[in-house]
């Protein structure tokens, strides 16, 4: 392995994105493996003065500068204004507001006219929308709880209240008319569409049934979706995201280009600068939520230079523009090029990376076995 001599590393401290986790659904998807659960009384309530110690803790803790603030979950449109507007404030008061963008991922079923005003003059301007299909049949098998008149209302709502909409599609569902979703979500006026291949997790009600996603079902809902949301104006910026010029999704190219980021609640994970010597980063995933209102806060993964490095490979390689080799050296203080010449000549001669003035992409060959690539650097 050859030698490399690391430089001190220049990575800015600022924390400026804010995930915060709303665990709370009207019901559990079968496919779905994130941590969620119906709400029970006093539950809610708990929660939120939680999160307001919680945040009091960040506060005290890093320097905050937000540029982005993503509420997830969970079905956090499913809290009521009274929770929203309390949810809303725990973040102003203690870590500040996106100074770019504010999202909120909204249920169809959960979205009228007076809601998505009452969530824009909450300060939140862009919404996520879980549309799944816009054909009734797929979003039975899917288990969801609206069909596809109410998805197409709520996305409409949200854009007559000055919202910006990003529409969730799944693929690979058997029997589904994909390029009637693709036509159809874009049809509505969207600007950004997140594209997910149905995976079968364990431990989901879908495991359960022993239902299996084919490979073809899998390679023709990725080719599929690609073209035809080329064709209708929707660039491919990351693997499973396509935006109209100026749509794409400002939170999550903060985790696709390994920036610091909170987590806040239960079940998120965050980012986070470290002061250690040799270590870079700390990632923290917190407990779910019996666990976290317990007290537990979960325990710190340190980063150093050469896991910072692969981390920020894995993200980044899913980005069409790829991952700029000099920038991401002067961040983790490792010359990557060096480092990992072994690793990229092999990834190069087998077409899975191509490296261009100094910017490493996957190819589209790459991409659909990113995790192998990826896996080189790890032992390379």
């Amino acid at each position: 392995m050859k030698q490399t001599h690391p430089q001190a590393p220049e990575l800015d401290p600022t924390v400026r994105h804010l995930y915060v986790h709303v665990p709370f659904c009207p019901s559990i998807c079968p496919y779905c493996d994130f941590h969620v659960l119906t709400r029970r009384s006093g539950q809610v309530e708990a929660y939120l003065d939680h999160l307001e110690a919680e945040a009091q803790r960040l506060r005290s803790r890093y320097r905050i500068d937000l540029r982005t603030v993503y509420l997830g979950g969970g079905t956090p449109s499913f809290l009521r204004d009274a929770e929203m507007e309390r949810l809303v404030g725990i973040v102003r008061e203690n870590l500040g507001w996106g100074s770019q963008e504010n999202t909120l991922e909204v249920n169809p079923g959960t979205v009228s006219a007076a809601r998505a005003a009452h969530w824009r003059s909450l300060g939140l301007d862009r919404a996520s929308v879980g549309v799944q299909s816009l054909d009734d049949a797929t979003l039975r098998f899917l288990g969801r709880q609206h069909d596809a008149r109410t998805a197409r209302e709520a996305v409409s709502l949200l854009l007559e209240a000055d919202f910006r909409v990003s529409g969730d599609l799944i693929t690979a569902v058997e029997g589904q008319p994909l390029e009637d979703d693709i036509r159809g979500l874009a049809g509505l006026g969207v600007e950004h569409i997140s594209a997910y291949t149905l995976t079968i997790e364990p431990g989901t009600e879908f495991a359960r049934r022993g239902l299996e996603v084919s490979e073809e079902d899998e390679r023709r809902g990725f080719e599929v979706t690609a073209a035809r949301l080329g064709e209708l104006g929707f660039a491919r910026y990351e693997i499973s995201n396509y935006a109209r010029p100026g749509g794409e999704s400002r939170h999550n190219l903060a985790y696709w280009t390994n920036q610091f980021y909170l987590g806040l609640g239960p079940g998120a994970a965050g980012h986070y600068p470290s002061s250690q010597p040799g270590v870079l980063a700390e990632r923290v995933t917190r407990p779910h939520l019996h666990r976290w209102l317990a007290g537990e806060s979960g325990e710190p993964e340190r980063i150093g230079p050469e896991d910072y490095v692969t981390d920020a490979l894995f993200m980044g390689l899913r980005l069409v523009r790829g991952v700029d080799l000099a920038d991401l050296s002067r961040r983790s203080g490792l010359d990557v090029q060096a480092r990992y010449a072994a690793v990229l000549e092999r990834q190069l001669r087998r077409g899975t990376l191509i490296l261009e003035g100094g910017t490493l992409r996957a190819t589209d060959a790459g991409r659909w076995i990113l995790n192998q690539v990826v896996t080189d650097f790890l032992e390379g």
